[in-house]
């Protein structure tokens, strides 16, 4: 009999396969971005707009909060108290205490270890880096509460030297922020959390507001109307990436366990939005994940509502060969890629090129690099990251460029810098050398 998943399983050999992997393409990317001119768009404009006015700003975020969330509060609430803070760490449960404490070490090591800016380490005389001063992050609160996305953005920030951490997340507990975020902010020495969020959080961001100082860059996972109102305001603040909604792709051969792959889909897909792809050259693994799907998204809670994200935003593809699948994978440049094709794993991430990150072997899920093992689980989304990079520490900080030439120096460059601004014909750039010759 017939089952609704059945359309997910596509053959890359039949003479329609092309079409049916850009129409994968193009529900990736719609799952991110906003057609200019939508109505969805126009909307954004409208918030963006209002709350720019900075008169009018705080009421603006007011009545955003009550119009989406259902909240209603006045803009002395919008901060959390550092007492409700220091109430959500003292109450949260000591083992997820201790959990998020080793998470935040692990992170903290990973960032350490890969930060460029130390200045201990920069032997280079001709380039400074310098923290940025105060950055905005934007950790999601809709479909689930995300304490860890507090660790992946702040911990990073932190090892960079960042002075000033400010944290919106939307009032979706009780008309507050979940005490497990609250905690993780209290343990980081975060102290500046409000309780919005939206498109409204990241204008607040941006432009600031009676009670809201804005900030220099905005960072962190979230939905379509927060990541395009960071593409929005770009340019006046800088941005991590595209980062949202979540998504996997999966390169397996018949080596991989099925049922394990189908977890790893579902882990992704449950976010709703979520995407969830497997790219393999076995037809039989493509049927026995299939089945697994079938049988493992009935036992989740919201099992109505991963099949509708399943059938839109998932797909397992059957290629003719595994290079096909690489090529392929490349183009698809996905969030998390999971590779399980036994001891010939690495040689494919190898031969990688676009990943926000890869998960190498039958024993690397999402969730690991969600949690646990230190690189930032904040990745570009939507096919971008065939150009923007995961979250880490090098992102919050700015290089500036230090050139200093003596009066021989000079001399010896003058003719080829005089040479380069005439044929430019920029005659104040050349006099500008010219009359250091002449003294």
């Amino acid at each position: 009999m017939p089952h609704e998943l059945d359309k997910i399983l596509i053959s890359a050999s039949g003479p329609e396969w092309h079409e049916k992997i850009r129409e994968i393409h193009a529900k990736v990317k719609r799952a991110t971005y906003f057609e200019d001119g939508s109505e969805e768009d126009n909307q954004l404009n409208e918030i963006l707009r209002k709350v720019r006015e900075r008169r009018g700003a705080n009421s603006a975020i007011v009545d955003y909060t009550n119009r989406f969330d259902k909240v209603q509060l006045t803009p002395q609430q919008f901060r959390i108290s550092e007492a409700d803070l220091e109430k959500a760490h003292t109450e949260i449960n000591k083992e997820l205490l201790e959990s998020i404490q080793q998470a935040i070490k692990n992170v903290r090591k990973y960032q350490t270890e890969i930060f460029i800016g130390n200045k201990k380490e920069n032997k280079h005389p001709r380039i400074k880096y310098t923290s940025i001063k105060r950055i905005g992050i934007c950790v999601p609160g809709a479909s689930a509460p995300l304490p860890s996305t507090v660790v992946m953005t702040a911990v990073p920030a932190q090892v960079a030297g960042v002075e000033e951490i400010a944290i919106v997340s939307p009032p979706r507990y009780n008309g507050s922020i979940h005490p497990v975020i609250l905690a993780v902010c209290y343990e980081l020495g975060i102290e500046e959390v409000y309780r919005i969020g939206g498109a409204q959080a990241v204008a607040a961001f941006w432009r600031g507001t009676q009670t809201i100082k804005p900030v220099n860059k905005i960072v962190g996972p979230g939905n379509q109307w927060v990541q395009m109102a960071k593409r929005k305001v770009f340019g006046v603040v800088d941005i991590d990436s595209i980062a949202g909604p979540s998504g996997v792709l999966i390169i397996a051969d018949g080596r991989a366990n099925p049922a394990w792959i189908a977890a790893d889909m579902l882990s992704q897909v449950e976010h709703a939005p979520g995407s969830g792809f497997v790219f393999t050259d076995s037809q039989k693994l493509a049927d026995e994940v299939l089945e697994e799907l079938k049988k493992q998204v009935n036992q989740l809670d919201r099992a109505e509502e991963t099949i509708k994200c399943l059938k839109y935003f998932g797909g397992i593809v059957v290629f003719v060969n595994i290079d096909e699948v690489i090529t392929q994978a490349n183009f698809f440049a996905a969030e998390h890629l999971e590779i399980q094709c036994g001891e010939e794993s690495r040689d494919i991430a190898d031969k990688i090129e676009n990943a926000g990150a890869t998960f190498i072997g039958d024993y690397s899920p999402v969730a690991v690099g969600d949690y646990w093992a230190g690189p930032s689980h904040t990745l570009p989304t939507g096919m971008t990251a065939k150009f923007f990079s995961a979250l880490s520490a090098n992102d919050f900080i700015k290089s500036t460029s230090i050139i200093e030439y003596d009066q021989k120096k000079l001399a010896e460059s003058a003719e080829d810098i005089i040479r380069l601004a005439e044929i430019e014909g920029l005659d104040a750039h050349a006099k500008s050398v010219k009359i250091r010759q002449q003294s």
